[in-house]
């Protein structure tokens, strides 16, 4: 993923809230490799919560790598973890932390079981 220049802030780095649109971004890119995306008519995810571990700065120009996996597979949720590296540099981890995704039946709002094919996902 490539660093715009309109991600930098005011100290000529990412923006700490750039951070949360790259791990989206990521998020979005492996859902969308799951059959039905995870979600249909009457389920779906939402960010139930985020931790974010920032570790260095991020300057411009730079390519970075955002690394995804399972930290935790529940009934209704999935917990997932995140690096943000150097795309040359490894190493060089600029965040890591995780993501809890929750899914919720669309019309109570309430939280659903997890999808056949997301878990089937998860487990490969």
């Amino acid at each position: 993923m490539a660093v715009r220049w309109r991600d930098l802030d005011a100290f000529n780095h990412v923006n700490n809230s750039k951070y949360l649109s790259y791990l989206e971004e990521a998020r979005l890119h492996w859902m969308m490799g799951v059959p039905g995306q995870g979600m249909d008519d009457h389920v779906a995810p939402v960010v139930a919560a985020a931790q974010l571990n920032y570790r260095r700065p991020i300057t411009w120009p730079a390519e970075v790598v955002v690394e995804l996996f399972v930290e935790r597979l529940g009934t209704t949720s999935l917990s997932i973890g995140h690096r943000i590296v150097d795309d040359e540099d490894r190493s060089i981890v600029y965040c890591d932390g995780n993501v809890v995704m929750v899914w919720i039946d669309r019309d109570s709002g309430r939280a659903a079981e997890l999808p056949h094919k997301v878990r089937e996902a998860c487990s490969r």
